[in-house]
């Protein structure tokens, strides 16, 4: 391992990996005579010193040094490896790691301050297990993951609170599928991240493989910029994934979101309330609420509310805190006076609001960013320490009185990382762990994580997956497509499509705006189209009409020209409609949608012939537009009930289950290419996953979709689960994609449009899925081939599914929160549970899976995600994944 700057000359080398000689090479290595710190660079197989020399708190304008993993050679190299190269490689990392897993433990309680005993009893045998579970993908990749190829480069930017832990989660599925890694380690917490990438150099990766920058929290707005990174995995909080949301809009990056949240426990008066005091007074304990998912909120019912308490104090005042590196401590300290401080201010507030705090202060050490275990009672619901995330030994107790009050307080915060429910009673616990709107739930248990299980949130907790097969689909995209590099436009985002043109919009093929006389055609137009919302058709608030023009520029109809209080109007009667379509059994939908294209068959001639007038197709491409958007309908109809969860083999006692449930409300805007196909390809596969849908059809094609609406009306289709609003598709998109009730938006028009959705999706982290702006058709022979097999592996908003084309529009993802993913938007996750009979001690943990797919939101959003956009829209519509676009739909949980 050489020690240099670059374009300078090399400095010493390191030796071995004894104790001693790492703490030294990372702390007192010198280059140039300049002691370096925390400066150092993991880069090309490679320490390096950003230019200059000396200690460098951060990199920012150092671009050659921070992005040399990007040239294209070793991406290259690393890209052509086999998987069995790859497999070698991940498990000699693997043994590597498990030889020097003290010194990791050291490094990383010296990081965090949190207890070596924790560190090396939780964290490190959890790290060698997604290595080794990893490693067993990267060798099945060929054959599991067929049709899936690596994104490229992976910017994996994480938080300070467990970060050996969070590094596993994201480099080892990337590596496992054959990207390479960009790392960038918290600013406070670099140590055991830098010893990880020197590990890896021992373990044989090759060089450029895995690259570890070091540098304040700005430079991850700039590495994500980079037009090299092909995606972009958070762990973070909410501000740094809504930061990092509106840096990646219009750039083309997937952006995977794994966000703050802390765990959300309910404890019922069938608990066994001693164990419940345990797990909670182990979560304030060991993790300090450090851990992902940790802290805790709890919602227990009145009649036990006392006996717990007195339990919670009694246990909380026995907890030891000091020195993180003695064993015997109960609790270490927390990374920095800053830390505690804010710490300090949640607390303060609460008191100022006249909460009773209980505090432990015996045996606290006098000196350090020490603080004791905290209860907090007496509370209101709407308080700030209720509401938000607190990263320290602090556990909120609010009472309550019925199951359903319970899931309802649970459910009234905008995080969604997990819960965890208390109670003897398993009917009990199914019920309220799959009404709750998080990601992962256990099940009389906590905190209990596996590399099998995928692991994640909803709502503001992001959008990404890590762990299990469906955390694999937030590296890899299908083996197809090719990932656009658009530059962002200048925009500015106060003022862009505020307000709906008046103009009618142009006609294909002309260089101008056709404009006839209106007065000699008023003879030929003999009806004027309404907003169709809520199951009945309604006028717009506006009372304003827009004309529709054939090729020849005649005007065939007027349609209504929506506006954002039409759009509002619309998500409310979605909403209101969404729950009752999600719980429907997913037989009956499949039978609803099946009698739609039954009776769409019955006027396949007449909607034909209006297609042709309208687009001026022959005939026969209009008849076979309107005989794909069947065998659609049919196709998403076949695969509503063959979609269902799956058990998940972990090591963990009990059963793991995973299980996915609709994101919600979905927003989507359609493209102008094959009208009558894009919005059927569109609207089925979110409504047979549950999802209730705000459609805005091509601005150009309205009247297709407009003349579905009595199909819908005598096919049995609920008021409110399809709602089509007409009008200029970004001005109206301008309001879904910044509406807090739409879990999930899709969008396929201009770049423009596609970058301000991604950008206005940070609002609530929803996920999107975009296109990628262009105005190609595609060839109606090839939309006839993209029918596939309907492999529904994985459903998330900010990760991409696997399975042959399958819909007339592609399957690809994005993320949102982050949401990145592609033609759908991705920025969502989804739960799901079958009922089994598990032990009194047995724990289970419901996991939803977010990236891009349905979750607490829909087929619509997503994380990322996230997350990023669905790009390749027009690509999308020749060929697509089943599994994507279920990923747009849906969200998984795993269930402990």
């Amino acid at each position: 391992m050489v020690l240099r700057r670059p374009e300078v000359e090399p400095a010493a080398s390191s030796g071995g990996l004894s104790g001693g000689r790492v703490l030294r090479g990372v702390n007192g290595w010198s280059c140039g005579g300049a002691p370096v710190c925390v400066g150092h660079l993991q880069l090309h197989g490679v320490w390096a010193c950003p230019r200059g020399g000396g200690a460098c708190p951060g990199l920012a304008g150092d671009s050659r040094s921070k992005l040399r993993a990007l040239r294209g050679r070793q991406m290259v190299e690393a890209g052509r490896q086999r998987n069995h190269q790859q497999h070698k490689s991940s498990h000699r990392m693997a043994r590597t790691i498990q030889k020097h897993q003290r010194l990791l433990a050291l490094l990383e309680s010296l990081d965090t301050g949190k207890p070596v005993g924790e560190a090396r009893d939780r964290d490190l045998p959890l790290v060698v297990r997604h290595f080794y579970h990893h490693a067993g993908w990267a060798q099945l990749m060929g054959t599991k993951m067929g049709g899936w190829k690596p994104l490229g480069v992976v910017a994996a930017v994480i938080t300070w609170n467990s970060p050996l832990l969070l590094l596993a989660w994201k480099i080892c599925p990337a590596l496992a599928m054959g990207n390479t890694v960009v790392l960038l380690p918290p600013p406070c917490a670099r140590l055991s991240a830098l010893l990880l990438a020197e590990l890896g150099v021992q373990a044989g990766l090759p060089p450029g493989v895995l690259n570890v920058l070091t540098g304040e929290g700005a430079l991850a707005e700039g590495l994500a910029a980079h037009p090299g990174v092909d995606a972009v995995a958070v762990a973070g909080s909410v501000e740094v994934g809504r930061s990092l949301r509106r840096t990646t809009a219009g750039r083309g990056p997937r952006l995977s979101l794994q966000l703050g949240g802390d765990t959300l426990v309910l404890v019922f008066d069938s608990a066994d309330l001693d164990g419940a005091a345990v797990g909670l007074s182990d979560t304030v304990s060991c993790q300090r609420g450090l851990a992902p998912g940790a802290g805790a909120l709890v919602l227990v019912q009145e009649v036990v509310a006392g006996a717990l308490l007195q339990r919670l104090r009694t246990r909380l005042g026995k907890l030891r805190v000091g020195d993180p590196l003695d064993k015997a401590m109960d609790g270490g300290a927390l990374a920095d006076e800053a830390q505690r401080g804010t710490t300090e201010t949640y607390v303060e507030e609460a008191r100022a609001e006249g909460a009773e705090i209980f505090q432990a202060w015996a045996a606290l050490p006098a000196r350090g960013p020490f603080y004791p275990p905290t209860l907090i009672t007496g509370v209101a619901s709407t308080s700030r320490c209720v509401r938000e995330q607190i990263l320290g030994p602090v556990l909120v107790v609010l009472p309550f009185r019925t199951a359903k009050e319970a899931v309802a307080l649970g459910n009234n915060r905008p995080s969604g990382l997990a819960a965890s429910v208390w109670t003897e009673n398993l009917p009990l616990a199914m019920e309220v762990a799959q009404s709750l709107q998080v990601g992962t739930v256990w099940i009389n248990g906590q905190n209990l994580f596996d590399a099998a299980a995928g692991v994640g949130g909803t709502k503001e907790s992001g959008n990404g997956r890590d762990g299990g097969k469906e955390g694999l689909y937030e590296y890899v995209k299908p083996s197809w497509q090719s990932r656009a590099r658009p530059s962002p436009a200048e925009l500015d985002y106060k003022t862009f499509a505020a307000s709906s043109g008046a103009d009618p919009p142009p006609i294909l093929g002309r260089s101008g705006v056709a404009r006839p006389e209106l007065e000699e055609n008023m003879p030929r137009v003999d009806r004027t189209y309404k907003l169709y919302y809520g199951g009945a058709q309604k006028r717009p608030e506006g009372m304003a009409s827009l004309p529709i023009l054939d090729p020849a520029g005649n005007v065939l109809a007027y349609v209504a020209d929506g506006s954002a209080k039409d759009i509002r109007n619309a998500v409310e009667a979605a909403h209101k409609a969404a729950p009752g379509w999600g719980k429907r059994a997913a037989h009956t939908r499949a039978q609803v949608l099946y009698y739609v294209a039954e009776n769409l068959e019955l006027r396949r001639e007449e909607v034909a012939s209006r297609l042709g007038v309208l687009t001026g197709a022959p005939p026969e491409e209009a008849q076979r537009e309107v005989d794909l958007g069947l065998e659609r309908l049919f196709h998403w109809a076949a695969l509503c009930d063959k979609s269902g969860g799956a058990v998940q083999e972990t090591p963990l006692h009990g059963t793991t289950l995973q299980l996915r449930q609709p994101l919600g409300v979905v927003g989507v805007a359609c493209p102008d290419e094959r009208p009558l196909l894009s919005f059927l390809s569109l609207l089925a596969p979110a409504v047979a996953r549950g999802n209730a849908v705000v459609m805005v059809p091509s601005p150009r094609y309205p009247l297709p979709a407009l003349d579905l609406c009595q199909i819908f009306d005598t096919s049995d289709v609920p008021g409110g689960v399809v709602n089509i609003v007409t009008g200029n598709r970004d001005h109206l998109s301008r309001t879904l994609a910044q509406h807090q009730d739409v879990q999930a938006m899709w969008y396929f028009g201009s770049p423009e449009g596609s970058q301000f959705v991604e950008w206005a999706s940070a609002g609530n982290l929803k996920r999107t899925w975009q296109g990628p702006g262009t105005s190609r058709p595609p060839d109606i022979q090839t939309l006839s081939r993209t029918r596939g097999d309907a492999r529904l592996t994985h459903f998330q908003g900010s990760s991409t599914g696997s399975g042959a084309p399958a819909a007339a529009i592609g399957l690809c993802r994005a993320s949102g929160a982050g949401t990145c993913h592609d033609l759908w938007a991705r920025t969502a996750s989804w739960p799901g549970f079958r009922p089994q009979v598990l032990p009194r001690a047995q724990s289970a943990r419901l996991a939803s899976t977010a990236g891009r797919g349905l979750g607490w939101g829909s087929w619509a959003a997503g994380c990322l995600a996230g997350g990023a956009g669905l790009r390749g829209a027009v690509r999308g519509l020749r060929r697509g994944h089943n599994v994507e676009l279920i990923n747009e739909i849906v969200f998984n949980c795993s269930l402990y």
